[in-house]
C-alpha cells in the first residue's frame, strides 16, 4: 500500500515545526525563568480547574487534609536556587502522579495531556537553568559536592524532604483508595491548591 506524498508532507510539516519550536523554548533565557514558570503554572491551574465543574457530594466523606509544606517561603533567604529546586520537585512529582490517572472522558484526557506536556517542559527548562547556574558558579569544592550528591534530580536533599513527604502522602492515599474516582477527585482539588501556591512563589523568584 502506497502513501500519498502530499499526505506525508502534511504530517511531517507540523512535526518539523514542533522540532524547531522546542529547542527554542528550552534555550529561553534563564533570567526570564520566573515569567515562564508563572505562565505555565497558571495555564496548568486553569486546565485542572476545567476538568471538574463541581466536587461530587458522595466524595465528601472521604476528604483528607494533606499537610502541604507552608514553610517553603522561609527558605527564600537561601536564594533563587532553592525555589527553582522546589519547582523541579513539584513538577516531577505531579507529572508522575498524573501518569497514573486513567480517564475515560476524551476531553479530560486532552486537558491532562496538556498539563503533562507543560510539566515536562517545565522540568527540562528548570534542569537546563540549574545546570547553567552550577556551571557559572562552580568552584572546586562545589564540583566535589556535585559529584557526590547529584542523583539525576537536581533537588537539595534537605530542603525538599518535606515536599517529598507531602507527595508521598498523596501517592499513599491513592494507593489505599485503590485509585478510586473519589480519590482522584480529592487529589485534583489538592493539586489545584499546590499549583496555586507555586504560582504565588513565582513572585518570589522575580523579587530575589
Amino acid at each position: 500500500m502506497s502513501t500519498n506524498p502530499d499526505v506525508i508532507q502534511k504530517c511531517l510539516w507540523p512535526a518539523c515545526l514542533v522540532g524547531l519550536f522546542i529547542p527554542g523554548i528550552l534555550s529561553l533565557h534563564c533570567n526570564l525563568l520566573h515569567f515562564h514558570l508563572r505562565e505555565v503554572t497558571w495555564q496548568n491551574l486553569k486546565l485542572l480547574n476545567s476538568m471538574n465543574n463541581s466536587f461530587p457530594v458522595e466524595c465528601l466523606r472521604e476528604t483528607r487534609a494533606f499537610e502541604f509544606p507552608q514553610d517553603i517561603q522561609s527558605y527564600t533567604p537561601h536564594g533563587k536556587r532553592y525555589l527553582k529546586e522546589a519547582f523541579y520537585e513539584m513538577s516531577t512529582q505531579t507529572f508522575n502522579i498524573f501518569t497514573q490517572y486513567t480517564i475515560k472522558s476524551t476531553w479530560k484526557k486532552k486537558y491532562l495531556q496538556q498539563i503533562q506536556i507543560r510539566l515536562d517542559w517545565q522540568m527540562h527548562h528548570l534542569e537546563q537553568c540549574l545546570e547553567e547556574e552550577k556551571k557559572g558558579n562552580k568552584d572546586s569544592k562545589q564540583m566535589e559536592e556535585d559529584a557526590m550528591n547529584f542523583s539525576g534530580a537536581m533537588v537539595s536533599q534537605v530542603s525538599n524532604l518535606e515536599l517529598r513527604r507531602y507527595f508521598y502522602s498523596i501517592y499513599n492515599f491513592l494507593k489505599d483508595k485503590k485509585y478510586s474516582r473519589c480519590a482522584w477527585e480529592i487529589i485534583q482539588v489538592e493539586l489545584r491548591r499546590c499549583f496555586y501556591y507555586f504560582y504565588k512563589l513565582t513572585l518570589l523568584l522575580r523579587k530575589k
